[in-house]
């Protein structure tokens, strides 16, 4: 009940609250400071050398596979998204967050997931807001999704969405989206 109140003052006409303040604040003090650890880094690095050169009929088919996995025992396209070094640190986030972060997952440079701390509904994310407005946009890029229920997290929650940069560099290498609890927002 509480949630679906939360989600009425952010959604009801003249009772619309903007988040993306609290959410910039967020951002900027719980996650920015973890963005660029070596861990993240690396994972994306690596996953950007093995899909550098896949078709879109094949992220496609692998996209299809990840979501007809979701609910099987054997589970070959998600496993090594959610089990690998990367996945550990953002599930340690997850937690060190106390509530306030329900999900956490990163893109590499075609939008495919490297790592996420549970699963999400699909593999590619390159469609969406949470890429292309991160990524595509370049290195300083954030996008804020609106308040909404997620399947995938079971929650009422906001999105902040960044690009994330190879440290020596400075170019954008993938992007990483944070699910932030609707209750920590307000």
């Amino acid at each position: 009940m509480l949630a679906a109140a939360l989600v009425a003052c952010f959604a009801a006409p003249g009772l619309a609250m903007d988040a993306k303040p609290a959410m910039s604040a967020f951002l900027e003090s719980e996650v920015l400071p973890w963005t660029g650890s070596e861990v993240l880094i690396a994972a994306i690095e690596a996953h950007n050398a093995e899909t550098a050169q896949l078709t879109g009929s094949e992220i496609a088919a692998l996209d299809a596979a990840w979501q007809s996995e979701l609910g099987a025992a054997e589970r070959p396209t998600i496993a090594p998204v959610i089990d690998n070094a990367a996945a550990t640190f953002l599930r340690e986030r997850v937690s060190a967050a106390g509530g306030a972060i329900t999900e956490i997952f990163v893109m590499d440079a075609r939008g495919l997931n490297v790592a996420a701390s549970a699963l999400t509904s699909d593999y590619w994310q390159g469609d969406e807001a949470k890429f292309t407005e991160t990524f595509g946009k370049g290195p300083e890029a954030v996008h804020f999704g609106e308040v909404e229920f997620d399947e995938s997290s079971q929650t009422y929650q906001g999105q902040i969405s960044v690009t994330l940069v190879d440290p020596e560099s400075g170019e954008a290498i993938g992007a990483m989206t944070v699910g932030v609890n609707a209750e920590y927002l307000m």
